[in-house]
């Protein structure tokens, strides 16, 4: 088994061919999407996909570049979301200080609000993190112990997905129950910091992921992104790490299963 786990099937780029991308994931293996949100609209997309295709779940949550008008409103609509079976997980949330969409402080406060929504629904989050890597820190390391009270110290409190931080983000994470998921760039050719992280990073602490229509692996970049591809990604990993495809593709599905526990697999 093949899990993407982190693929807007939801956006507009799979209209019109949403039926054939799955088929063709399915031929590659890949038969389990996690289909995260980035506002309430795509929250409710993501759970309608899930609700229509067994082998698709949602997440719910807003995203930080949609963080502008975030509120209590939209925090009770995403409580409401996510109760829903197939929602496994509160993502994608974070902080993203390359595009200049939203304030810093209009994406803090969506964050936190959706990190303690996490906690208190027990479910994992999925962080985005883009050129915030010490305002993620020190948030994290804040909500962490609040987390880790109410849900259990051997609990996977979440995921750093397309993981972007070094050796050292890492390995604190690690230390607090947080994944990693990585994607596309670990395949490109010049991604030389990434393939030396990887090759140091604890096999059992990585997930798969396209975050398609985003990040082609190579030899597709310039193409829209599909969960087909996961393989390519498997493989780079697979080379980094001097293990085999299956390993890697076993580490993978089991860390998903134990990360996102509402999963029926």
């Amino acid at each position: 088994m093949l899990i993407d786990t982190h693929c807007h099937l939801d956006f507009h780029q799979f209209d019109d061919d949403r039926e054939e991308v799955l088929a063709r994931a399915a031929d590659a293996g890949v038969t389990v999407i996690v289909n995260p949100a980035t506002d309430v609209p795509g929250s409710r997309r993501a759970i309608a996909l899930a609700e229509r295709y067994d082998g698709v779940y949602a997440q719910v949550g807003v995203h930080p570049n949609d963080a502008g008008d975030f509120d209590a409103a939209t925090l009770a609509e995403l409580r409401a979301l996510a109760v829903h079976p197939k929602v496994v997980a509160i993502g994608e949330i974070g902080l993203d200080y390359y595009w200049d969409t939203t304030t810093p402080d209009q994406q803090q406060a969506a964050f936190e609000a959706q990190l303690d929504l996490a906690a208190e629904l027990d479910l994992p989050v999925v962080i985005h993190c883009r050129d915030a890597h010490d305002a993620v820190r020190e948030t994290m390391r804040r909500w962490v112990p609040g987390a880790q009270k109410r849900r259990g110290k051997d609990a996977i409190l979440g995921v750093y997905h397309s993981f972007s931080g070094d050796l050292e983000m890492a390995a604190e994470a690690f230390g607090w129950q947080i994944v990693l998921s990585l994607g596309g760039p670990v395949t490109f050719r010049n991604a030389r910091d990434l393939h030396v992280l990887v090759s140091q990073l604890r096999l059992d602490r990585i997930m798969l992921e396209t975050d398609a229509p985003y990040l082609t692996p190579h030899p597709h970049r310039g193409k829209r992104n599909e969960p087909t591809y996961i393989p390519l990604i498997a493989k780079s990993i697979a080379e980094l790490q001097s293990v085999s495809v299956a390993e890697v593709a076993e580490a993978s599905s089991t860390l998903a299963k134990q990360t996102f526990r509402k999963m029926s697999l």
